[in-house]
């Protein structure tokens, strides 16, 4: 298998996914699979800064329906740090303009030659459509409010280089939990690990139904903030609001922003997380967003690795594949 040629690492035996689509399906093994590799690559690339030659003469197709920066520039890096080649697409001045559908769109792609296409898309499920309607390896870098998989896969790679093991740490997602597709991969990888897992923020914008699925839910982060040993702050989502979930800006951020105050009450060596983009002054304030607690730009380095094992994995997965359809029993 080409894709697993590297003398210092080798293809996993129990991986087998060809699209990586949410973190629902996954198991606790594979995703404990992606963050092994993740780790890996991230040393072989000397911290995700130099290049190994694993996915050299592949390419890697991002097709962005919807504004990007991290991910998109993430995803093209973990491409370039293997080896690969990237083709970069937007929905702003081609066919789709011209009223070409979505899956043609990706089919005409696919036929240029590359082998994933990493998508991102307003409507919930497009990455499911495409991985039935392709042949190569779809990724879905952000369905809607749906999923972000590999968002939540690179929190968990953060907190677990920190804390050494996520079982049994208490993780609190805080803010917009309606709208946030990273709220949701969170909230499946992170009860997968054994985290226990708290859904807090304005009623309006946390349901009480996510306790029938077992997890906490609170109101008031000045409540659960001593028992927490990470605090992952999502960001407001006023795009995809219809109307305003809380009185004021202001309001909230009195309420959830995390701000110096609110460190003297939690644990010494809380972890603070955020997604980003962040909005200083709303969900946190400067000196908390570039304290010593903050592992955000660390996120941001540890979203090239695991994109970069997501890559690998899935390559690798489809060559044997290939190679187990087109054997013969004599083989």
């Amino acid at each position: 298998m080409s894709t697993a040629v590297h003398p210092e690492i080798e293809f996993p035996k129990n991986w087998h996914r060809r699209h990586l689509l949410d973190l629902e399906s996954l198991s606790q093994e594979e995703i404990s699979t992606i963050l092994d590799v993740a780790q890996q690559l991230k040393e072989l690339t000397q911290g995700c800064r130099q290049k190994i030659s694993l996915l050299a003469g592949k390419t890697c197709a991002n097709l962005f329906f919807e504004n990007s920066t991290r991910t998109r520039n993430s995803f093209s890096l973990a491409a370039k740090r293997l080896g690969a080649d990237t083709v970069e697409f937007s929905s702003a001045g081609s066919s789709v303009a011209k009223g070409e559908t979505f899956v043609d769109t990706a089919k005409t792609i696919e036929a240029m030659g590359v082998e994933w296409v990493v998508t991102r898309h307003g409507t919930p499920g497009t990455p499911h459509l495409l991985s039935r309607e392709l042949n190569c390896c779809v990724l879905n870098a952000g369905d809607g409010p749906h999923g972000h998989p590999t968002q939540g896969l690179l929190d968990m790679l953060t907190i677990r280089q920190h804390r050494g093991d996520i079982k049994g740490l208490t993780v609190a997602l805080v803010g917009d939990i309606a709208h946030s597709r990273t709220a949701r991969s969170n909230i499946w990888g992170l009860s997968k690990l054994g985290a226990h897992v708290i859904i807090c923020g304005p009623p309006t914008l946390v349901s009480p139904r996510w306790t029938e699925l077992g997890f906490e839910v609170a109101h008031h982060l000045d409540d659960i903030l001593p028992r927490c040993d990470v605090l992952n702050l999502l960001r407001i989502q006023f795009e995809r609001q219809r109307a305003r979930p809380f009185p004021s800006v202001h309001e909230y951020a009195a309420l959830y922003a995390m701000n110096g105050a609110r460190m003297q009450k939690a644990k010494d060596d809380i972890l603070i997380m955020a997604p980003g983009p962040i909005n200083r002054g709303v969900e946190i304030t400067p000196e908390v967003a570039d304290g010593p607690h903050s592992v955000i730009l660390e996120q941001v380095t540890n979203g090239i690795a695991v994109r970069m094992a997501a890559l690998w994995l899935l390559s690798g997965a489809s060559e044997r594949a290939e190679a187990n359809a087109t054997s013969s029993p004599a083989d």
